[in-house]
């Protein structure tokens, strides 16, 4: 079924836009509260059977039971996780509902670039706030990446996606069996060369892992793993080959630890939590521009300083000095102030006629 914008599924979610083939944002009609929708699509023998066609197949129902019955056991209380409202099935679809406040996905955002470090770090705090959450709940999540993340206007990050996890994990195991070939090839078809999806171990260690995964793309614009395909992908984990951590800048030791083989040595979700409140706690203040600006148009001038540039015409010209205008010969003033000019002419008057007396004096002796 490909639904538009305008029509009800389930009859109550008015679809108000179609963003991909398998995803729609709806209008919970019962609510009246934004959702979102996201498909999956189930293969024949999951859709068809003797039931009527209004009714869902008992194998899409046990489906559907399956992941709504993860979605009552989530903790609904907690801010950085989106509420998973439920599932159900219409036509070879089975679609997941989760609630969808205003904001944009964090594939949307890292697709602008590289995230500066200490906004990377705020993200990945609050994924870190919502996985421990889940994991003291004995749920996992197992669908960490930039997709199932929504970055709302007050710049919070919240965990959505997981029942569409679950009931990607679910239908592999339907289709391929617990485990084998049959079920690799099944899930790799329905989840793709996406890093953070294929951890060495499930559980809350391979949460974790998944998170460092997703910290160095979004530090780096670029997973650490190559993901050209699954198997390669696959591979290149079993080994530990990926791009070195040192790349992350002051989240690399973080990260190091969260992608390690072993995971007893991984950093568990409220460790993780609490070391990047202490670094964000340590992290400078971002510089005012339009402040720094004012303070270099206010601030005194200071003395400029001479320099004799290295050859004449390349270098700049000597700066003159400021204390005031270039004084000339011409333009110096007299060695005698002007006031004290009669005094002194009047003094040496005086002085000649005393002279002039004691000449006489002596020549007429």
């Amino acid at each position: 079924m490909r639904a538009g914008p305008g029509q009800v599924l389930a009859g109550r979610y008015r679809l108000t836009d179609r963003p991909g083939p398998l995803r729609a944002v709806a209008v919970d009609e019962v609510t009246g509260e934004p959702v979102l929708l996201r498909a999956l699509e189930l293969p024949p023998l999951l859709t068809s059977g003797h039931e009527p066609e209004d009714e869902v197949p008992a194998q899409a129902d046990r489906l559907v039971r399956r992941v709504a019955a993860v979605g009552s056991a989530a903790p609904a209380w907690h801010p950085r996780l989106l509420r998973g409202v439920g599932a159900f099935v219409e036509g070879e679809l089975l679609w997941t509902v989760e609630e969808r406040p205003a904001g944009v996905s964090l594939a949307e955002l890292a697709a602008a670039g590289p995230v500066p470090p200490y906004r990377a770090a705020e993200l990945a705090a609050d994924l870190a706030g919502a996985l421990r959450a889940l994991h003291e709940a004995g749920l996992s999540h197992g669908n960490l990446t930039a997709a199932s993340v929504l970055v709302c206007e007050d710049g919070a990050a919240m965990l959505g996606g997981l029942l569409s996890g679950v009931a990607e994990e679910a239908l592999a195991e339907d289709l391929g069996g617990p485990g084998g070939r049959r079920r690799y090839d099944v899930r790799a078809t329905l989840v793709g060369p996406v890093a953070e999806r294929w951890p060495l171990d499930g559980g809350p260690a391979g949460d974790c892992w998944a998170l460092g995964v997703l910290l160095q793309r979004l530090l780096t614009g670029r997973s650490p793993f190559p993901d050209g395909s699954v198997p390669e992908l696959v591979t290149a984990v079993r080994d530990g080959q990926r791009e070195p951590s040192a790349v992350c800048g002051p989240l690399a030791p973080l990260v190091e630890r969260l992608l390690r083989p072993d995971p007893v040595q991984r950093p568990t979700a409220e460790t993780i939590r609490r070391e990047l409140a202490e670094l964000l706690a340590g992290a400078p203040e971002p510089a005012d521009e339009e402040r720094a600006a004012r303070e270099l148009v206010v601030r005194p001038e200071g003395p400029l300083v001479r320099f004799r540039p290295r050859r004449r015409g390349r270098g700049a010209a000597a700066v003159p000095p400021t204390d005031g205008p270039a004084r000339t010969g011409g333009d110096r003033p007299p060695l005698i102030p002007p006031a004290l000019l009669g005094p002194l002419l009047v003094g040496g008057i005086f002085l000649l006629l005393v002279l002039g007396v004691a000449a006489v004096v002596l020549f007429a002796g």
